[in-house]
C-alpha cells in the first residue's frame, strides 16, 4: 500500500520542520556545571564575546567560594525551561508563592521586584522603575537562598513573576470583577521569565545557606569588593564648577575655620580648557599652575578628584591620536573612543599618566556614561572593535572602571572615586554611583538595592528646601559609602543653614569617629564579599511580614484595583552591627523593624526592643542608630582628616547590650595595594563575662600593622 501525501500535507510537514528547528529546547539534558560550591553554570549556552564579567575583568576569588559548604542545587531543573527561538533566549525559573525577589540592579522606588517588569538598560534614571538605570545589574536573589546570573551585555527583559502562562503549574484563582472583591489585575504568577535578545548567554546559578551568603558568593565570583583608601571614607565636598585654584584653597580655609572635616575636594568641568566635549587639559586661566595646586592642597591633607566624560574634544591634544579608535558617531559633537580596544586604552592611560597622575591627582568622577539615548550614541552606532552599540552602552562603565582603576594599581596607591554607570562584575571597583535624580526617600532606597547588586551608591547632597531637609540629608549622607556634598551648582556649604550647623558638624565628625569600623567594613566586603550596606532581607532573622494587598479601587486613581507591596526600604544595616533609621524632612515619630536578638540605641546603649516594630522619637540632631546585642563598635577621636599612613590613635571599643561579643578589627597601610602581600592585620576585640561583669580584651590574629594604640573599652549597657 503506498502512502500519498497531498501538496497541503507536505506544506504543513515543512513548516512543522521549520519551527522546529527555530525553536529549540535546549536544556533537555539539564545540563548545569557545578564551578565552585553552591554555583553553577548553564553549558548548553556559551557566553558571548562581549559580556558583563569579562568587560569587568571579573576573576573570581575561587578559594574564598570553595570554603563554603557544599549545597544542592536550588531549584526543580524540571521546572527550568531555556529555549531558544528566532535568534533570542527565553529563559523560565519557577518561583514559590511566598518567594520574594530583589535586585535587578539600582532601583529606587521598590526593594522586593516580585510583581515587577525591567528592561535592563544603562541610562539616567528617570523617575520610575522599569530597568533603564545606572546599573541594570542582571542578577537576581531569592528569599529562599538562591541566585540567577545572567551574563549578558544586552538588553534583558526581566518579567520578575507578572505574568501567568496557559501551563502554570500553580495557577491563581480566577475571579468576577463584578462580583469578587479579591480580583486583581494581575493574578500572582509562579515564574521568572527572561527575555535576551541574543542566541548566547552564560547562565550562571548561586546558591547558599542564607540570602547573604548568595550575595557574597556573587561578589566573591566577580573578584571581591573594593577596598578604599581611608581618605576616601572621610568626607568630600565638590566646588563651584568655574571655580579658581584661588577659590579652592579660599573653601579649604574655610572649611577649618568652621572645624568641619575634609579629606578629598571634587573639582567639576571647570578644571578643563573645554568640557562637553572634554580635552582633559586643565584650564591655564583658572589653574595655571596645576601641580603646584595639586601639592598644596596635599600638604593640607586634602587629595583631589577631577570631573571628566568620556567624549574628547576636537581642540584637545587626544583627539587625533584617539580618532582612529572613535565610534561612527559623537556625544556633544566630541568622539566616543572604543574602550574594548587595549590601543585605545594605552593612548588615554599614557595621557592620564603624564597629565594627571604624575602631579598627584587622586581619583576621577566619570560622568555621562549612562543616557540619555538622545544625547549618547544610538544603538546603530558602529565601533572599530565590532562591538554592537547595545553591547557598548552596557558595558561602558565597566571599562572605563577597570582602566583607571588598573592606572591606580599599577602604581600601587589607591584611589575612590564616582561613577555615572555600572553593571554586574562592578563590585571589586574603587568607585561609588551618583545621579542627577534628587529625591531623598529613593536615595534610601537605592542604597538599599546596592546592596544586592555588588555597587555601590552615594546619596549625595546638593541643596535643600530648609534646614531640616539639609541636615537630614547631611545624616544619612554620613550613612552611605561616600560622605559627599555636590556643590558644583549651588555653592553650598556644610554651614549654609546655620540653624542646624552644630547638627550636621557633629553627625560628619561622627563618622570621622566610626572610621576604623566603616574601614573593616569595607575590608569584610573585600575579602568576604558582604555588602557594606546590608539590606534588612539579607540580616539574619529578619522577618519583613510583607504582605501583598489589594489597593482601594477607584475609577481614576486605581481603576484596575492594583496591589500594592509594603517594602522595607527605609531602614538599613550599616556594617555588621550598626541599624540605620533615616529620618525625612517633618518626621516627628519613626517604626524601625527590629530583627530577632535584642537592641540598643547607639548613643547611650539603652534598651529598645526585640524582635518587633518599635517607634522611635525623631530627634533633630541624631540620625536614629541601634546597635545588636553584643555589638562591638571600634571608634578613634573626632578629627578633621582621616590618619595618614603610620599615625597611631587612640581606641576606644563601645560594647551594646548583655551578649558576649566577638569583632574582627581589620588595618593597613590605608594608602597602598601592599595588603595584597600581605601587609595587614586583623586584631579580635572580645568582650567576655568575669565574675565582675563583661571584660574586654584585644588579641592579634594576624599581620603587624596595627595604627592604634592605648585601648579603651566602654560598656554602653549598665
Amino acid at each position: 500500500m503506498k502512502l500519498m501525501l497531498s501538496n497541503n500535507m507536505w506544506l504543513l510537514f515543512i513548516v512543522l520542520f521549520l519551527y522546529s528547528s527555530s525553536c529549540t529546547k535546549i536544556n533537555e539534558n539539564r545540563q548545569w556545571t557545578q564551578v565552585a560550591k553552591g554555583i553553577w553554570k548553564y553549558t548548553d549556552l556559551n557566553k558571548e564575546k562581549t559580556n558583563l564579567l569579562d568587560a569587568a575583568n571579573a576573576i573570581p576569588l575561587w578559594p574564598k567560594l570553595d570554603a563554603y559548604a557544599e549545597v544542592p542545587f536550588p531549584l526543580d531543573q524540571n521546572l527550568i525551561k531555556i529555549t531558544r527561538q528566532n535568534g533570542k533566549i527565553y529563559l523560565r525559573f519557577p518561583l514559590e508563592k511566598d518567594e520574594q525577589i530583589y535586585g535587578l540592579g539600582l532601583q529606587f522606588k521598590q526593594v522586593n521586584q516580585r510583581g515587577h517588569i525591567f528592561n535592563l538598560h544603562v541610562d539616567h534614571y528617570g523617575g520610575a522603575d522599569n530597568g533603564r538605570t545606572h546599573a541594570p545589574v542582571p542578577f537576581y536573589v531569592s528569599s529562599k537562598g538562591y541566585g540567577v546570573l545572567i551574563n549578558s551585555a544586552r538588553y534583558i527583559t526581566v518579567y520578575v513573576g507578572t505574568a501567568v502562562r496557559l501551563d502554570s503549574r500553580d495557577k491563581p484563582t480566577v475571579y468576577n470583577r463584578n462580583t469578587d472583591k479579591d480580583w486583581q489585575a494581575q493574578p500572582m504568577s509562579d515564574a521568572v521569565e527572561v527575555l535576551i535578545p541574543a542566541e548566547e548567554a552564560e547562565i550562571i546559578v548561586f546558591a547558599a545557606k542564607s540570602p547573604l551568603d548568595v550575595v557574597r558568593k556573587y561578589n566573591l565570583y566577580n573578584g571581591g569588593g573594593c577596598l578604599p583608601p581611608k581618605w576616601g571614607l572621610g568626607f568630600t565636598y565638590r566646588t563651584h564648577t568655574l571655580h579658581t585654584d584661588t577659590d579652592v584653597l579660599e573653601e579649604v580655609n574655610e572649611f577649618e575655620e568652621h572645624e568641619f572635616p575634609l579629606d578629598f575636594i571634587g573639582l567639576e568641568p571647570g578644571w578643563m580648557n573645554m568640557s562637553y566635549p572634554c580635552s582633559y587639559e586643565w584650564d591655564s586661566t583658572r589653574y595655571p599652575k596645576p601641580a603646584e595646586f595639586v601639592n598644596a592642597l596635599r600638604k593640607r591633607n586634602v587629595r583631589t578628584n577631577l570631573w571628566v566624560n568620556p567624549y574628547i574634544a576636537p581642540k584637545a591634544k587626544l583627539y587625533n591620536q584617539m580618532l582612529p579608535y572613535a565610534g561612527s558617531h559623537v556625544v556633544w559633537n566630541g568622539i566616543v573612543p572604543d574602550y574594548s580596544l587595549q590601543e585605545a586604552r594605552k593612548v588615554f592611560s599614557d595621557f592620564f599618566e603624564k597629565e594627571q597622575l604624575n602631579i598627584g591627582v587622586s581619583g576621577l568622577k566619570i560622568d555621562e556614561a549612562d543616557g540619555y539615548d538622545h544625547w549618547l550614541w544610538p544603538d546603530v552606532a558602529t565601533f572599530p572593535s565590532g562591538v554592537d552599540a547595545e553591547q557598548m552602552r552596557q558595558t561602558y562603565g565597566l571599562l572605563l572602571q577597570d582602566m583607571i582603576s588598573n592606572e591606580y594599581h599599577k602604581r600601587n596607591i589607591r584611589t575612590y572615586g564616582l561613577v555615572r554607570a555600572s553593571n554586574a562584575g562592578a563590585s571589586r571597583f574603587p568607585f561609588v554611583i551618583y545621579n542627577d535624580y534628587y529625591n531623598h526617600e529613593d536615595f534610601i532606597t537605592a542604597l538599599i538595592n546596592s546592596g544586592f547588586s555588588g555597587i555601590l551608591w552615594t546619596p549625595e547632597v546638593r541643596s535643600s528646601a530648609s534646614g531640616e531637609e539639609w541636615l537630614r540629608r547631611m545624616q544619612t549622607v554620613c550613612f552611605s559609602p561616600m560622605a559627599m556634598i555636590n556643590a558644583w551648582s549651588s555653592g553650598t556649604k556644610p554651614w549654609s543653614y546655620p540653624e542646624v550647623f552644630e547638627a550636621v558638624k557633629k553627625v560628619a565628625l561622627l563618622r570621622m569617629q566610626l572610621l576604623p569600623y566603616i574601614y573593616t567594613t569595607f575590608a569584610d566586603y573585600h575579602y568576604n564579599g558582604t555588602p557594606p550596606i546590608r539590606p534588612m532581607p539579607l540580616v539574619d532573622g529578619f522577618v519583613s511580614k510583607e504582605k501583598v494587598t489589594a489597593g482601594t479601587l477607584d475609577d481614576t486613581e486605581n481603576p484596575y484595583n492594583l496591589a500594592t507591596r509594603k517594602d522595607i526600604k527605609d531602614q538599613y544595616m550599616f556594617g555588621e552591627s550598626i541599624l540605620v533609621a533615616p529620618v525625612f524632612t517633618g518626621q516627628k515619630l519613626r517604626t524601625v523593624i527590629l530583627p530577632k536578638g535584642k537592641w540598643y540605641d547607639f548613643y547611650n546603649g539603652d534598651y529598645v526592643g526585640e524582635n518587633e516594630i518599635i517607634t522611635v522619637e525623631s530627634r533633630l540632631d541624631e540620625i536614629p542608630l541601634l546597635v545588636k546585642d553584643g555589638g562591638i563598635i571600634p571608634m578613634i577621636p573626632a578629627r578633621l582628616h582621616v590618619p595618614v599612613n603610620g599615625e597611631k590613635l587612640p581606641l576606644e571599643v563601645r560594647h551594646y547590650g548583655a551578649l558576649e561579643g566577638k569583632y574582627l578589627l581589620y588595618d593597613d597601610d590605608g594608602e597602598t595595594f601592599d595588603y595584597e602581600n600581605g601587609y595587614y592585620s586583623w586584631t579580635e576585640l572580645s568582650a567576655t563575662n568575669v565574675p565582675t561583669g563583661l571584660a574586654g580584651k584585644d588579641k592579634r590574629m594576624s599581620g603587624k600593622i596595627f595604627n592604634y594604640t592605648d585601648i579603651v573599652w566602654k560598656f554602653m549597657t549598665r
